[in-house]
């Protein structure tokens, strides 16, 4: 699906607390129950048993689906426990619930029990003290795993520290893909790309903001245009805000006219510029995963003849995360959900690009023989570039910049 430039619609945090607390209360059949502590891991496991989670999850992309699918499967057969995914749009539409749930004082059961999430969603959640008890995601069984010496990320959010309220769940990091039937040499930075687009029209375009991987696109070009790269872990100073955004707007600027459609359209999502790339539209795409163009070839969504590359100087990078509101219904449930995604076993199938692809947050040194023999025996795909050719990650800007910099593209470029 395509969405031709208009205001995208998003529900302010207040607006939602006043207009959507009175149809909040038939959603979640379950009682909440008492906040679990996971340090008693049979006793979350028998509060758990019977309970239904209602896991909130983007549900943009079909392996995904599958895969929480398969998630569910195991924790109904293994712990008695119900999950359903309620697929998502757009994460602040979540945030928006949980706010209007606590306006209107509902502070047991709550229609979310876990929730895929990270940078200014996750923020807001902590600052308003609407995520459920600090501590409980280092306390998770399979915790020992997580890599946070190579993987820092997983301990912090867009800058903010996570505090144990949330569990991590993946990493990732912008990567660019490319027909080699079309393309012999691919841009390596966003002057050539600019260039290379002057001269192939129509041939690049990007989601269209707030969809994250369109703001994450923005986000990339701001840290290569920006004048002094070590304001963006700080919040957006408002005094200074439009001279530091001037370099990536004149960029921008010059790139439109010659996006796809002119820059008058932008796909609405990631599959969607995929599919782009896949009938031939634009030449070149990308996606936050690493493996996302070897799982796409696996899929027969995408030619074999599709290639990785990232831009020279390196690209964004993060962690995605789990969080339990403060509110949450079946707590317990959400805990071993939460703790079973983060284990070995659903990591090296999440991590197979036949299944999705998504890379793991733990260290496989640590895990026992059999489980780093699952991640030993994953074929990452021909597309997938080897960690030496992955380039520097560029760490995430604190979180009020993609905030400002989706209300400035909007006013700039969203009505014309």
């Amino acid at each position: 699906m395509i969405h031709r430039l208009s205001r995208p619609f998003r529900l302010p945090l207040a607006v939602a607390a006043l207009g959507l607390a009175s149809a909040l209360f038939c959603v979640h059949p379950a009682r909440a129950d008492a906040t679990p502590d996971p340090t008693d891991w049979q006793g979350v496991l028998e509060a758990a048993k019977g309970q239904t989670v209602y896991f909130h999850a983007w549900g943009g992309e079909p392996r995904i689906n599958a895969f929480i699918d398969w998630a569910g499967e195991q924790l109904s057969a293994r712990h008695g426990i119900t999950v359903k995914q309620v697929k998502v749009d757009d994460t602040a539409s979540v945030v928006s619930r949980i706010v209007a749930e606590k306006a209107a004082g509902k502070d047991d059961g709550g229609a979310v029990d876990l929730v895929w999430i990270n940078g200014e969603n996750f923020t807001a959640l902590k600052k308003a003290g609407l995520l459920m008890t600090p501590g409980w995601a280092t306390k998770l069984p399979n915790w020992q795993y997580v890599d946070t010496t190579d993987k820092p990320a997983v301990l912090t959010d867009f800058t903010e520290p996570t505090d144990g309220l949330e569990s991590p769940w993946g990493m990732a990091k912008l990567v660019f893909m490319y027909d080699t039937s079309r393309i012999d040499t691919p841009p390596r930075t966003l002057e050539a790309l600019a260039d290379y687009v002057k001269e192939h029209p129509g041939s690049f375009t990007y989601p269209q903001p707030p969809n994250f991987h369109g703001s994450t696109f923005l986000k990339q070009a701001l840290a290569a245009t920006i004048d002094d790269p070590a304001k963006l872990s700080r919040p957006v100073d408002p005094a200074s805000f439009a001279q530091d955004t001037a370099p990536l707007f004149a960029w921008l600027d010059k790139l439109h006219p010659n996006l796809w459609r002119q820059g008058r359209a932008f796909p609405a999502n990631q599959p969607a510029m995929r599919q782009l790339l896949a009938d031939g539209e634009i030449d070149i795409a990308f996606t936050f995963n690493p493996s996302g163009a070897s799982a796409s070839i696996a899929a027969g969504e995408l030619p074999d003849t599709v290639r990785t590359f990232v831009l020279d100087g390196g690209t964004i990078g993060n962690a995605h995360f789990l969080a339990i509101p403060y509110n949450a219904s079946a707590r317990a449930g959400a805990l071993v959900l939460a703790d079973f995604l983060l284990g070995p076993e659903a990591q090296a199938r999440k991590q197979d690009p036949a299944i999705w692809g998504d890379p793991t947050v733990l260290a496989l040194d640590r895990l026992p023989a059999d489980d780093k023999a699952r991640f030993d025996a994953l074929d990452l795909g021909v597309a997938t570039l080897s960690p030496d050719k992955l380039g520097p990650v560029i760490d995430e800007p604190h979180a009020s910049w993609m905030t400002e910099l989706e209300h400035a593209w909007i006013a700039r470029y969203g009505v014309q």
